[in-house]
């Protein structure tokens, strides 16, 4: 990815063409239809364009986290089938089924609202979700049997369409996962005692789809990959073929020279070893910058790479870069691409203690989002 050359005051740069590739390419590898994964804001990369460049990649359907996110992709302009499996107790379906959004199924009661939201004409589609052992959503083995009857009743007489059977995986180890496989497919033949033949039937997400091809089922529900970050410890972006989507940058806003024994931040936990220069970086907690990575977050300037000196705060953070030329405005980059010289969110990750994911996530909204390609 070719950067613009002018950093705005704070930056995420969205390689759009990234998110098309890695659909792509995990279409094939996975030889499944996928539905591309944009809840939360398209994991911090924005909704909207991750969903366009998705489906431009070969996705066939989108899925978010609730009947506000999916409604949000309907006023964007996607018209593309999306699901939507996280509800608010007692909510009303009729506008997500005015919409035609999808809704995964947990609860008897869901149930019931869905098909209470169908109009004559135009039956609600479901999606049946069954707890498979990650204890969170999901109905209960013991309430297979009462809900799919229930559900092959109101298919029926035309108030749902039941168009799949999902669940999740907790990712622990092989066995686990492949004893929650072994339930879900108990929750498949189950479903088809009762009646139903939905076409769609998806357990994997990023990490199962690469890992475990017995989970595919012809459907995967792809996330973290589609915007080329590994689900895996031991395997980078680049090992899976993917390329990382989003670049966090800023300009240099100020440079000082200090003396040996100038203390930096809040708390002085850095002090200068000798005579040196500080640059300050715009971004801070207030951002999404992990406070946690105090001290040991990546930082590239001038193509040289630092770690943050001290405390991260609210809106800024510290580098201290010794003898390095350094002006203000000079482009200084916390993440991206780590094939073309970046640090790598999964640095972030370590030194703040947690996972990519939420490190792209967490970006707060005062930083501006651009759209490139590459």
């Amino acid at each position: 990815m070719s950067l613009p050359a002018t950093p705005r005051f704070r930056e995420a740069l969205v390689d759009v063409s990234a998110i098309e590739h890695n659909v792509r390419h995990l279409r094939a590898l996975t030889g499944s239809e996928v539905i591309a994964v944009v809840k939360a804001d398209g994991y911090g990369h924005g909704a909207v364009r991750s969903a366009a460049a998705a489906l431009a990649g070969g996705a066939a359907r989108l899925g978010v986290a609730d009947v506000g996110e999916a409604l949000a992709l309907r006023r964007g302009g996607i018209d593309a089938p999306v699901l939507a499996w996280l509800h608010a107790p007692g909510e009303d379906f009729r506008e997500a089924a005015a919409h035609g959004i999808e809704l995964g199924i947990s609860r008897y009661e869901q149930l019931q609202q869905a098909a209470a939201a169908a109009s004559a004409d135009h039956p609600v589609a479901v999606h049946l979700k069954l707890e498979t052992g990650l204890s969170r959503n999901g109905v209960a083995p013991a309430d297979w049997r009462v809900l799919f009857a229930e559900a092959a009743r109101l298919e029926r007489i035309g108030h749902l369409r039941v168009r799949g059977i999902f669940s999740h995986l907790s990712n622990t180890s092989v066995d686990d996962d492949r004893a929650a496989l072994r339930r879900f497919e108990e929750g498949l033949g189950a479903a088809a005692v009762a009646g139903l033949a939905p076409p769609l039937r998806h357990l994997a997400a990023s990490h199962a789809a690469i890992a475990l091809p017995e989970a595919r089922f012809g459907c995967v529900r792809l996330g973290v990959s589609i915007y080329g970050l590994s689900p895996f410890d031991d395997k980078t972006s680049a090992d899976l073929g993917l390329r990382p989507a989003m670049t966090l940058r800023a300009p240099v806003a100020a440079v000082r020279r200090v003396p040996a024994g100038a203390g930096v931040s809040y708390g002085y936990t850095h002090r200068t070893d000798a005579e040196t220069t500080l640059a300050l970086v715009p971004l801070g907690y207030a951002d999404g910058v992990p406070r946690q990575a105090s001290s040991a977050g990546p930082v590239v300037i001038g193509g040289r790479r630092f770690a943050v000196s001290g405390r991260i705060a609210m809106d800024q953070f510290v580098v201290d870069v010794g003898d390095h030329p350094v002006a203000v405005g000079d482009e200084a980059v916390l993440f991206g691409d780590p094939t073309l010289g970046m640090p790598s969110a999964d640095e972030w990750a370590r030194a703040a203690g947690t996972i990519n994911y939420e490190i792209v996530t967490r970006i707060g909204p005062r930083v501006v989002r651009t759209p490139v390609t590459s």
